[in-house]
């Protein structure tokens, strides 16, 4: 991986700003405070947003509510462009927009999630996610005095940060998880100890309750069979009640015979009642029709009389009619004459010839309506009189009338009923035979029932029969139900023994399965205390052991390309450098200036290379950032920088330092400097500035 170019907006001193990074070595020259150590922030910001502790006030220009970076790499070919934006709220600055690129396609992310994309990217362990990249500040970018921080930390400190580093880490989790493990492992064994304590008891218990379901399935059998005799009992006695049910029902159902034939008598004798009420108001008819007589001239002259009448009834109709309608005639022709008088008394002037209508001529006119009034008057009187008369004539013919019609009925019902005097005397006489026949059967029926009675006082006996079989029969029953219960109370306590015996089965299974459990628990327990915790705890120290010594080799190179005048270092097992002279230890606060800087050099790219020698799929292996690593060194310690970053043979070397010699040690040089709190960088070559 090689750093392409840098972005910033509104990042501490910088306003707005595009940084190109070349391959090859690169120096980051200007004064103190001119803005070097913000772009090496800014990339690691890119990179792994704020960490922890770290906030976003540091990163932020002062009075800005909105910062950002864009990162492009070089990674395996491939260009990924990296933006984090930070934003001031009401309390704190936080980071907001984070997005990345890849084959250019542009993805917005979380920038947790940003940060885990990264570590992928750059095959540095997940287990960077949530922490301070300390692989990163070791193989990179760590500033100089951190790297002293480092040296002077206690052994305990320095030893934790160098075994995360290397992942040599693991080997204390795998200790602390295995010690954490085997007391979960005794607690386990102590439970299942306490589960299969009673394993034995569980057993014999099993089989106690195995021999007491032998023994109810007997009483279960020999229940069955006593119900079955009882049931036998049972329904023998049930079926002598139910022929002695029969005979009662026999008897029953004559006793409702003779009910019955007792209604029929009733009937018989209700008919011959009947006839002989009948008989007696035939023989009245007959006697009274034979005193009847008519005569058919009297039929003939009453219907004569009767259409006389109808047509004088008629003709009377008609002529009031005629004198109603005159009336009405004359009334209405009178009221028209006494309106006209009204009216010609009001005309002044004729309307034929408009001239003066004088009061004699209307005079005449009035007498000849008068007179026409009278007559009128004279014919309407004669009318109402004439109509007055005619109710009373209607009276009279409609009375007559009706006396016809009576007489003419009497004469009309006399001739029917002489002529159906015949049928009288026939139904007399049949009359008389039904009596005869209704007065033999209620003989007949009088004589079934006393056969009846008879018959009914021979069943009679069953009725007693019948008490004491249902005396037996309710004893058997109450037999074959105590028999049913006791053998179902037996059939429960079976299936609830079976249910028990299934639960001792599977819980006494379970204790056995625990058992066998914990003998594969046991002999885990067994090779985790006495196996594998020396296997690790070997492995850890071998590890370290290689780990240092190599480690130890290459600060010592490092240290006596810097300081080579009788000077020679080492670590010891807390990795803490060690300095001595003509094989005297010195300590590390006697030293001076340019010797603490050296060591914190020489112990970095030490670092640095056995890192990347561990961990060779690191995509950061070809980069280094060092920050201020010449601070107090003297004129020949400078010189000897040349060869450090000869040696060093990175892809991409970042150098921070406002020492001017280094200039002519590297490839490229970037001016940085600053007007007016405003940051702005410039290439040495060109002299310019490329954007600010």
């Amino acid at each position: 991986m090689f750093i392409k170019r840098l972005s910033l907006e509104n990042i501490r001193s910088y306003e707005s700003i595009t940084i190109d990074f070349p391959k090859g070595s690169l120096l980051l020259s200007g004064d103190i405070g001119s803005g070097k150590t913000t772009i090496l922030l800014s990339i690691e910001f890119a990179l792994f947003g704020l960490q922890p502790g770290q906030r976003g006030s540091s990163l932020l220009r002062f009075g800005k509510d909105f910062g950002s970076v864009r990162l492009e790499l070089d990674i395996d070919g491939k260009e990924i462009i990296i933006e984090r934006g930070l934003e001031r709220g009401s309390k704190t600055i936080s980071q907001e927009e984070a997005f990345i690129t890849m084959g250019g396609l542009r993805e917005e992310v979380a920038t947790s999630e940003l940060k885990n994309r990264i570590l992928k990217l750059l095959n540095y362990p997940i287990e960077f996610a949530k922490k301070t990249n300390l692989l990163y500040k070791f193989t990179v970018y760590t500033p100089q005095e951190e790297m002293k921080q480092i040296i002077l930390e206690d052994s305990q400190t320095r030893l934790n940060a160098i075994r995360h580093v290397f992942g040599v880490n693991k080997y204390k989790n795998i200790k602390e998880n295995v010690s954490l493990l085997s007391t979960y492992l005794r607690e386990d064994i102590r439970n299942k100890e306490g589960v299969i304590r009673d394993l034995d008891d569980k057993k014999q218990q099993l089989d106690e309750r195995k021999q007491v379901l032998k023994v109810l399935e007997k009483n279960f059998v020999d229940s069955q069979v006593e119900l079955e005799t009882f049931i036998l009992a049972r329904k023998t006695i049930e079926m002598e009640l139910s022929a002695t049910k029969t005979k009662i029902d026999e008897k029953k159902k004559l006793e409702q015979e003779i009910e019955k034939i007792k209604v029929a008598v009733l009937g018989k004798k209700e008919l011959v009642t009947n006839m002989d009420k009948e008989i007696t108001i035939l023989n009245k008819e007959i006697s009274d029709i034979k005193g009847l007589s008519f005569s058919d001239e009297l039929i003939k002259n009453l219907e004569l009389e009767k259409k006389d009448l109808e047509i004088l009834e008629d003709d009377k109709k008609k002529e009031n009619f005629d004198y109603i309608v005159k009336s009405k005639s004359l009334k209405a022709r009178n009221m028209e004459i006494n309106s006209l008088k009204e009216r010609i008394m009001q005309i002044q002037l004729c309307p034929t010839c408009l001239q003066n209508v004088d009061n004699n001529y209307k005079t005449n006119i009035f007498r000849k309506f008068d007179d026409d009034l009278e007559k009128n008057l004279l014919i309407i009187k004669d009318c109402d009189q004439k109509i007055m008369k005619f109710d009373n004539d209607m009276s009279i013919i409609i009375g007559k009338r009706k006396d016809i019609e009576r007489q003419f009925s009497q004469v009309q019902l006399n001739k029917l009923r002489i002529s159906s005097m015949s049928d009288k005397e026939n139904k007399l006489l049949d009359d008389y035979k039904r009596k005869e026949s209704a007065l033999k059967d209620v003989d007949m029926l009088s004589s079934n029932i006393d056969l009846l009675k008879d018959h009914i006082r021979e069943l009679a006996k069953y009725d007693l029969i019948y008490s004491k079989t249902e005396e037996d029969f309710r004893a058997a029953l109450k037999l074959e139900r105590e028999a049913d219960l006791a053998r179902g109370g037996i059939a429960k306590e079976i299936q609830l023994t079976k249910m028990i015996i299934i639960e001792m089965s599977n819980e006494i299974k379970k204790k056995e399965d625990t058992k066998a459990n914990l003998n594969k628990i046991l002999e885990i327990y067994d090779w985790l205390s006495n196996q594998f915790s020396e296997l690790v705890a070997f492995t850890e120290r071998n590890v370290l052991i290689r780990l240092r010594e190599e480690f130890s080799k290459l600060f010592n190179e490092w240290f006596n390309i810097l300081v080579p005048e009788n000077f020679s270092v080492s670590l010891d097992e807390d990795f803490t450098p060690i300095v001595y002279q003509h094989d005297y230890e010195l300590d590390y606060a006697h030293l001076s200036g340019g010797e603490r800087t050296a060591i914190a050099l020489a112990y970095r790219l030490a670092l640095n290379k056995t890192i990347n020698s561990m961990l060779s799929d690191l995509k950061t292996k070809n980069l280094v950032i060092l920050d201020e690593p010449t601070d107090g060194f003297s004129d020949q310690q400078l010189d000897k920088m040349r060869d450090v970053l000869n040696e060093l043979s990175a892809e991409q070397l970042i150098i921070v330092s406002h020492e001017n010699k280094i200039e002519s040690f590297v490839d490229n040089v970037i001016k940085i400097s600053k007007e007016k709190g405003v940051s702005g960088v410039r290439c040495a070559e060109k002299k310019e500035v490329i954007s600010e």
